[in-house]
């Protein structure tokens, strides 16, 4: 097959875009669009016609033609197919077919054009491809977007840091020249002239991680009075005075950036329920993090799970500690400890500890002591299966049943996530689904939510219908969930002293999540 040009055209032969394969003038192409009329016969349906030099394939398209250009050599067959991919790809761009539209979206025809035929001949490509290599998502791009944006919050980082050495500056400059001295602990008197020298350089309140710590922006040069009476609030440390602080400020008319009061509620709650922040001395954290990538049709590409346990004292107390575990992974987990571990400990009792015992580990640090990593391509290995089954309906469009199976019983998955991609412009048709779902259209993506999946609800599905698709479009599938139940099956049992191996108290929190999880 020899394709000359790809057009869309008018019932008159006006060409609204037209792709030359060939080297061609436009002089040729237009006499060749403007000749395609005129061979057309009326009251019939055929889906080509020929003169003396080339073939024309067309398919209407309401009001326009999808006209393809070939040889009168090319196999036909194979044109009929071309057109019917080029005629699938107007409605990915265009919300109707009309002159004014297709021309809107002109670049974005053309790119795609090139996609399906280079030089003339056919590319082995579908819809979902196309659109994919038209988007141009580039990795290197993101990579520099991340690093931007890195640097923007470092820079604004220190311009808090830069705002704060100017404050503390200037109300040194204060004490010195015999300024009273406003501090966070003290009371201001009853004096008003006292708080009116302080107004103009409060403008913007930003509270920080400490209720205490309080960042004050000039950007009031206008001074302002304001008298206290005899209830003056006091800049302490107390959550309900920096509460009362930024109240005040807004009835004065000041600008109060909008983190400000959730950042006071944070405190507020922390302060109120500081058993819902407060850990152990000794807390001990179990991450692990699974990546895997299935095929449609079944069989593991790749499965990969990184586990990691990390331990954090803040007692020197408690620094010489060894740490049981109880370890039943029979599945080949490949484990590892870390250079100051006592490998042979870990080894014959299970034991976490230093090489040296009389050394005790960092305060206030998180230390990775132990990893480990798990690879296979055997499928009961799976937490979650799902099995996606698109059929076309023949109306154009695609039938989708999908299913999900929790394969291990004793997990407890929440928050769990199907993403399935959809073509642009579609609106599908759900029929039937368990647990929730959504239609993101800006992300060409339907989102089937279920809040927690385990052993009471093992296995769900979902059927919906999808006009304009082709059984490729649904792929790839993305799931993300959590638990706190971990995969392996190693478990922190105990926490003792190694002078008398008397228990510390400790604290353990698990999380086990995907990193990439997906089907395609």
């Amino acid at each position: 097959m020899v394709l000359i040009a790809a057009a869309v055209c008018t019932k008159t032969g006006k060409a609204i875009i037209s792709r030359q394969f060939v080297e061609m003038t436009k002089a040729r192409i237009e006499g060749i669009l403007a000749a395609f009329p005129k061979l057309m016969s009326t009251g019939k349906q055929y889906t080509f016609v020929e003169n003396d030099s080339v073939r024309y394939v067309y398919q209407p398209l309401e009001k326009l033609y999808m006209l393809l250009i070939t040889t009168k050599a090319s196999n036909i067959l194979e044109d009929l197919e071309t057109l019917r991919l080029f005629a699938r790809v107007i409605p990915e761009y265009c919300k109707t077919m009309d002159e004014a539209e297709v021309g809107e979206n002109a670049f974005n025809l053309i790119f795609a054009f090139d996609e399906i035929v280079a030089l003339g001949y056919r590319e082995s490509v579908n819809l979902a491809q196309i659109r994919t290599f038209v988007e141009m998502d580039s990795h290197e791009e993101r990579v520099y977007q991340a690093v931007r944006c890195t640097q923007e919050r470092e820079a604004k980082n220190k311009m808090r840091e830069k705002a704060k050495e100017f404050q503390r500056q200037r109300l040194e400059a204060n004490k010195n020249s015999g300024a009273r001295n406003f501090g966070f602990s003290g009371g201001y008197g009853n004096n008003s002239s006292d708080f009116s020298a302080l107004t103009p350089v409060i403008s913007k309140v930003t509270v920080n991680s400490s209720a205490s710590d309080l960042v004050l922006v000039n950007n009031n040069p206008k001074p302002k009075s304001t008298s206290l009476g005899p209830g003056a609030m006091k800049l302490g440390g107390k959550i309900r005075d920096v509460d009362s602080f930024v109240d005040q400020l807004k009835e004065e008319g000041e600008t109060v950036i909008s983190n400000v009061k959730s950042s006071v509620e944070s405190l507020k709650l922390a302060l109120n329920n500081p058993k819902n922040f407060n850990l152990e001395s000794v807390h001990l954290r179990q991450k692990e993090k699974l990546n895997v990538r299935i095929g449609r049709d079944g069989g593991i590409q790749n499965f990969e799970l990184h586990g990691l346990v990390t331990l954090h004292i803040t007692d020197d107390r408690w620094g010489r500690i060894r740490v049981q575990l109880d370890n039943k992974e029979v599945r080949g987990v490949q484990m590892q400890t870390h250079p100051n571990i006592d490998k042979e400990l870990f080894r014959v009792h299970g034991q976490i500890g230093l090489k040296v015992p009389t050394k005790p580990y960092p305060l206030n640090t998180d230390v990775d002591v132990l990893k480990w990593r798990l690879q296979t391509q055997d499928e009961t290995a799976l937490p979650l299966s799902i099995n996606c089954w698109p059929s076309e309906n023949g109306e154009n469009g695609c039938d989708v049943n999908i299913e999900y199976e929790l394969e291990h019983i004793d997990l407890e998955l929440n928050d769990v996530q199907i993403n399935i991609p959809l073509p642009m412009g579609c609106n599908p048709v759900v029929g039937d689904c368990d647990g929730e779902y959504k239609h993101e259209s800006r992300k060409n993506m339907l989102v089937w939510s279920l809040p927690l999946v385990d052993q009471s609800s093992k296995s769900g599905s979902m059927e919906f219908s999808a006009p304009s698709s082709t059984p490729s479009d649904f792929f790839p599938l993305r799931v993300s969930f959590t638990s706190k139940t971990p995969y392996a099956k190693i478990k922190i049992t105990d926490v003792r002293l190694v002078e008398d191996e008397s228990p510390v108290k400790h604290s353990i929190d698990a999380v086990f999540f995907t990193e990439n999880y997906e089907v395609v």
